[in-house]
C-alpha cells in the first residue's frame, strides 16, 4: 500500500494498483480512514491545469467592468470575438467558483416579505374565514363551491355554488354573506388564501368601502388557513357525500342538506362536541349546565367509577385563534435588597 501512496501521483491511482496487484477498493478505504484520522494525503495536480499566474489573469479579466453583467459563455464568445483565447467556459467557470466569484449576474424578480396572520376571536361573527373547494362535475370537470365559516365557532354562515371562479363572484359572495347574516362589517376580518380571486381588486375595493379587515395566508403554507382546509375534509369524508358525479342542479339541492347536517348535527370535536349551531348562537352556554347536572348525577349514584373525582363537563375554548400570539415575557420578579 506504501509503494502505491509512494507512485500514483506520478502514474495514476488505476495504474499503480494494477501494477502492484492492490485493489483500488482497498486502497480508497485506507485512505478514507486517512483523511478521517487527518492523515496528510498526498493530491496530484492534473497536467492540464492552468497555472495559478494565468488563474489570477483569467479571474481579474473576468471581474472587470465591462464583463460584470455577462456569463462566463459571453465573455469567452466576446473575447473571441476580439480574437483572444484564455480558456474554455468550463474553466471560467472553475476558476469563478474557486474564488466564490460565481452567482445570478442578471437582475432577479424580488418579493415582498409576508406577514404571518395573527387572528384572535373570542366570539362569533369576530373572524371568518373562507376558501373555494372543487366538486366534480357530471361529464368531466368541477364546480367552484365557496364557503365561509366563522372562526370562532366553525359554523357555516355562507356558501354559493358557481360554474368556476372569478374576481366578481368572490365580491359577490362575500357582500351577500354579510348582509344575510347582519353583522357589523367594521368589526369582521375575512381571512382567505392568496388565490386569484381573493385578491383581487373588486374584492379590496368590497373589503374598504364596507370597513373589513381583510387578512391572508402567506404563501405556501396551508396552515395560515387549515379551518377552511379542515371543514372541507371533514364536509367530503362525511356520511352525506355523493360517491359519483352529479350536475349543477343536482349540487344545488345537495349544498343546503350537506351544511344543514354540518352546522346542526355534526358534534365537532374542538368545540367539546357541540355542534357549530350552537356555539355560534350562544345555546351552547345553557347546554352545559344541563351536561353538568347529568355528570352530578351520574357521580351521586356511582361515586367509585370516577376515579378521579367529580367530573366536569367540558367547556368551550375561550379564544381562537390562526397563529398564536405571541405571549408577553413575564416581568422578573423583583429581587431583595442586600442586607
Amino acid at each position: 500500500m506504501t509503494l502505491v501512496d509512494a507512485h500514483y501521483g506520478e502514474l495514476g491511482v488505476k495504474p499503480a494498483c494494477d501494477a502492484l496487484g492492490v485493489s483500488r477498493a482497498t486502497w480508497y478505504r485506507r485512505r478514507a480512514r486517512a483523511e478521517a484520522t487527518s492523515e496528510p494525503i498526498r493530491m496530484r495536480s492534473h497536467p492540464r491545469r492552468i497555472g495559478g499566474d494565468e488563474r489570477a489573469r483569467i479571474l481579474a479579466l473576468l471581474c472587470e467592468d465591462r464583463f460584470a453583467d455577462l456569463t462566463p459563455r459571453q465573455v469567452h464568445a466576446a473575447l473571441l470575438s476580439e480574437g483572444t483565447y484564455l480558456c474554455s467556459p468550463s474553466s471560467m467557470y472553475r476558476i469563478l467558483r474557486e474564488n466564490r466569484a460565481i452567482r445570478e449576474r442578471r437582475r432577479i424578480a424580488s418579493h415582498p416579505r409576508h406577514e404571518k396572520p395573527v387572528l384572535v376571536a373570542t366570539g362569533p361573527d369576530q373572524v371568518w374565514t373562507w376558501d373555494v373547494t372543487r366538486v366534480p362535475a357530471s361529464g368531466g370537470g368541477h364546480y367552484a363551491l365557496h364557503v365561509a365559516i366563522d372562526l370562532y365557532s366553525r359554523c357555516v354562515v355562507a356558501w354559493r355554488l358557481a360554474r368556476g371562479e372569478s374576481a366578481m363572484l368572490a365580491r359577490d359572495f362575500i357582500d351577500a354573506a354579510v348582509r344575510a347574516n347582519g353583522v357589523d362589517p367594521s368589526r369582521l376580518v375575512v381571512h382567505s388564501d392568496r388565490g386569484t380571486p381573493m385578491t383581487a381588486q373588486p374584492l379590496s375595493d368590497l373589503y374598504l368601502a364596507l370597513g373589513i379587515r381583510k387578512s391572508f395566508s402567506r404563501p405556501r403554507t396551508s396552515n395560515d388557513n387549515a379551518f377552511s382546509e379542515s371543514q372541507f375534509k371533514t364536509l367530503k369524508y362525511g356520511p352525506a357525500w355523493p360517491e359519483g358525479r352529479m350536475t349543477f342542479d343536482e349540487w344545488r339541492r345537495w349544498c343546503p342538506q350537506a351544511f344543514h347536517w354540518y352546522n346542526h348535527r355534526h358534534h365537532h370535536e374542538s368545540l367539546a362536541h357541540f355542534t357549530p349551531a350552537e356555539v355560534h348562537s350562544g345555546r351552547h352556554l345553557e347546554l352545559i349546565a344541563f351536561r353538568q347536572k347529568a355528570l352530578d348525577r351520574a357521580w351521586i349514584a356511582h361515586p367509585e367509577r370516577f376515579v378521579r373525582g367529580r367530573p366536569v363537563a367540558r367547556q368551550v375554548p375561550g379564544e381562537v385563534w390562526i397563529n398564536r400570539p405571541e405571549q408577553e415575557p413575564a416581568s422578573n420578579a423583583p429581587q431583595a435588597a442586600a442586607s
